[in-house]
């Protein structure tokens, strides 16, 4: 297939740049920012620009749309600058595709809709009624996905080091190659005009038992229960173990059909003891150098 990314020089859009070459489909990234990792073809611009988003829909099977401010934003950027961008864009993204005969959608959407108040929340509501039209009037295939929140622990513009991305982390999350392969699952999901949105949750270890009822004999002793021996690690670093994730309930019929996350704390743990305060690199090259293989997670009971 020829599929189509936007925003796919950030974080997400290069990892799923990597899958997708390597599955060998054919790659376009509209981005402002140049590409991270080397293949695929390379459009500069925004998806503002309308005459570049129909220059590139050209023989397109597919479009992911990435790009978007997000709720890390908020707080310097405008809420016109995120009308315009979450909005705007989304919906030329929509337009350009049905122009173009695009069979296929995925939008990006985020369990920020869920506060539609907000003015992050709100752009994204938008644009999933958008996506729902689109599907129905046009006839196309749109999955709509809300992750949580997907910063990868390599992304120094958000956090300093790998310590302080575990403390947010371990608070509930979704690791960023888990919602990478949700986003492949949701590529090649047949849909027809229902237009569904699935909410992307991580992987935990710990049971529906012991989240209910969490250090019941006393602060830490769950997660002293689950990685004996990784406590003092733990505490070497300033995790708090007696913080109790925040994991999602899906309804059945929002959890996307094959989706099995497996990044979990125990991941977290082994690459702080490898790597330390530093973290583990970034799992792509440089931009001039041939790619590094596709990091695959673990599954721990």
């Amino acid at each position: 297939m020829k599929i189509l990314l936007t925003g796919g020089s950030g974080d997400v859009g290069t990892l799923l740049t990597r899958a997708l070459l390597q599955d060998g489909h054919e790659v376009v990234n509209i981005d402002m920012a140049p590409p991270k990792t080397p293949g695929g073809i390379f459009m500069q611009g925004s998806i503002l620009d309308r005459a570049l988003l129909e220059k590139a829909m050209a023989g397109v099977d597919c479009v992911v749309h990435i790009a978007a401010w997000h709720g890390i934003h908020a707080e310097t950027k405008t809420p016109a600058e995120f009308h315009d961008l979450n909005v705007t864009g989304t919906f030329n993204v929509f337009q350009a595709a049905a122009d173009a005969g695009v069979g296929k959608c995925v939008f990006v959407s985020s369990t920020s809709a869920a506060h539609p108040h907000e003015i992050y929340g709100h752009t994204k509501i938008l644009g999933e009624k958008m996506a729902e039209t689109y599907a129905h009037r046009h006839g196309m295939e749109v999955v709509t996905l809300r992750p949580r929140a997907f910063i990868p622990s390599w992304n120094r513009d958000v956090y300093a080091d790998y310590v302080g991305w575990a403390k947010w982390f371990m608070r509930g999350a979704v690791h960023i190659d888990d919602f990478r392969d949700a986003v492949l699952l949701a590529i090649n999901l047949k849909t027809g005009r229902k237009a569904p949105v699935y909410t992307i949750d991580g992987a935990y270890d710990y049971s529906a038992g012991d989240l209910k009822n969490w250090d019941k004999d006393g602060p830490g002793t769950t997660f002293a229960k689950y990685y004996p021996d990784h406590v003092a690690l733990a505490q070497k670093y300033g995790l708090d173990t007696a913080l109790k994730p925040k994991v999602l309930e899906i309804e059945k019929d929002a959890k996307l059909p094959g989706y099995a996350p497996r990044y979990t704390m125990r991941n977290l743990l082994e690459e702080l003891k490898a790597f330390g305060a530093d973290g583990p690199p970034a799992p792509y090259a440089a931009a001039n150098k041939t790619p590094a293989p596709r990091r695959k997670n673990s599954r721990h009971p």
